[in-house]
């Protein structure tokens, strides 16, 4: 096994540490930011995301493109940590900002923001798992650094659900607006720290040829790569289902809960993800990667089954916490899997057609199905908010909901992501035969390096 340093698995959590310290106030709280602090309608709300989306459709393989046509003396991937850093960070902070130019204005304002800050996660998110590939030519050594990474994401997420809202309310002192002015760019300022550690310690060792891959050569790693496509397809539906969790979870708490002074310790609760994310390696040796990969899967499902059978039990705070901590505990598996073996399918896009486009199969692999479905995974339940009449606070200061908005509170909550999920396993089940070739692919590959090297 080709064992990588510990200084080069923290620098690669440290790398997704950076990232959700921004994307992750994004991913949690831009819709509340939106409708409870900014003051604009909930369907707005959904059609800005909606918006961006479009956006990504196209953003997200011009940066694949990009990436494979990369050639730095720190590499492929590495380099646009330092690259994209400070433009991430300052529209994370602008993302947020809340001047007042009127209705139109503001609109205006706050899709450009974030367009422009989800373009810029596209170019910086999309190297910290495209550089996985180069990190280390071993599968199993992938599944380690990937653990890592999750360790540093969930990190991130914690770090953020613990002090968001809390910070906000301090520097705030009950003007959200003026809060959550003062607390991004604290985010913002140790997103740029940690991407430039990373930056300083994560080497590529697993080089590429230098050569310049026309467009047309990326498009036919995609085709008959049927692994990529079965993480793209589940990676989609995974994204709507989670994000359409925790942006409705603030909702719920709230409104059909009552219980506001819960939504830190829900969020934060998603650290316990970390423990099945640490047991993947375990895991993956005990079983198959697919088999890990369905079981994080089905565990979430159950998870919000158990939310609503603490709904319908007189609205048992208990039980619903025990479903909401058991979805997380399983998304370990569920989130880390596709990140592990998305490193594999660039492998098998080799092998099949010798071009190693990844880059390209990671920009639209993993960036574009996460802020594709943080996308949609807000944009739908604004939607169905906007449909069952839900009513924003009127100067910050909440209202009571009708039994048919907090009916659609609890399908964007309960019944989305349960669909989403359910979905997200289909594909999975044909992965099986694509992860036994493994260690042939692996062999061959590493056979014809060893041939080119010698040419040379």
């Amino acid at each position: 096994m080709n064992k990588t340093s510990y200084t080069k698995r923290f620098s690669y959590a440290a790398s997704d540490t950076a990232g959700q310290l921004v994307f992750c106030v994004i991913s949690n709280y831009l819709l509340y930011f939106y409708t409870d602090v900014y003051g604009l309608p909930v369907a707005i709300a959904g059609n800005i995301m909606l918006l961006a989306r479009f956006t990504d459709a196209i953003d997200a393989p011009i940066w694949g493109v990009i990436f494979d046509k990369t050639h730095s003396k720190w590499g492929k991937s590495r380099p646009w940590f330092l690259w994209l850093c400070l433009p991430f960070a300052v529209f994370g902070v602008l993302t947020f900002l809340t001047p007042n130019l009127g209705h139109t204005g503001k609109v205006i304002y706050a899709a450009l923001t974030y367009i422009v800050c989800s373009v810029l996660y596209t170019g910086i998110n999309t190297p910290v798992t495209s550089i996985l590939s180069a990190l280390t030519p071993d599968p199993r050594e992938r599944v380690t650094l990937t653990s890592f990474r999750m360790f540093g994401s969930k990190l991130g997420v914690l770090l953020v659900n613990l002090t968001a809202l809390k910070l906000v309310q301090y520097f705030g002192q009950g003007d959200d607006r003026r809060g959550f002015m003062i607390v991004m760019p604290i985010y913002a300022t140790g997103t740029v720290l940690l991407f430039l550690f990373a930056f300083r310690n994560l080497e590529e060792v697993v080089h590429q040829k230098k050569q310049s891959l026309p467009i047309a050569d990326s498009l036919r790693a995609i085709k008959g790569n049927w692994p990529w496509i079965i993480i793209f397809v589940s990676s989609l539906f995974f994204w709507i289902a989670f994000i359409a969790r925790v942006s409705v979870a603030p909702y719920f708490f709230e409104y059909t809960l009552h219980r506001k002074d819960l939504i830190p310790t829900a969020f934060a609760l998603d650290f316990i993800s970390l423990v099945t994310a640490f047991l993947m390696p375990f895991f993956c040796r005990w079983t198959s990667k697919r088999n890990v990969w369905i079981f994080g899967l089905l565990g979430m499902v159950l998870g919000q089954l158990i939310v609503y059978l603490g709904m319908q039990n007189n609205l048992s705070v208990a039980w619903i916490m025990v479903g909401w901590t058991f979805g997380f505990l399983a998304s370990g598996m569920a989130m880390a899997m596709p990140f592990s073996v998305l490193s594999d399918s660039v492998d098998y896009g080799e092998w099949k057609t010798g071009i190693r486009a990844a880059g390209f199969l990671t920009a639209i692999g993993a960036a574009f199905c996460l802020k594709a479905g943080a996308g949609l995974g807000s944009a739908v339940p604004a939607w169905i908010l906007g449909w069952y009449h839900y009513a924003p606070p009127v100067n910050q200061v909440p209202v009571e909901q009708t039994s048919q908005a907090l009916f659609g509170i609890e399908l964007g909550f309960i019944w989305l992501p349960v669909l989403g999920f359910a979905l997200a396993i289909m594909p999975v089940l044909f992965y099986k035969k694509f992860e036994l070739l493994e260690p042939q692919i692996h062999a061959e590959l590493e056979q014809r390096r060893n041939d080119s090297d010698g040419k040379m």
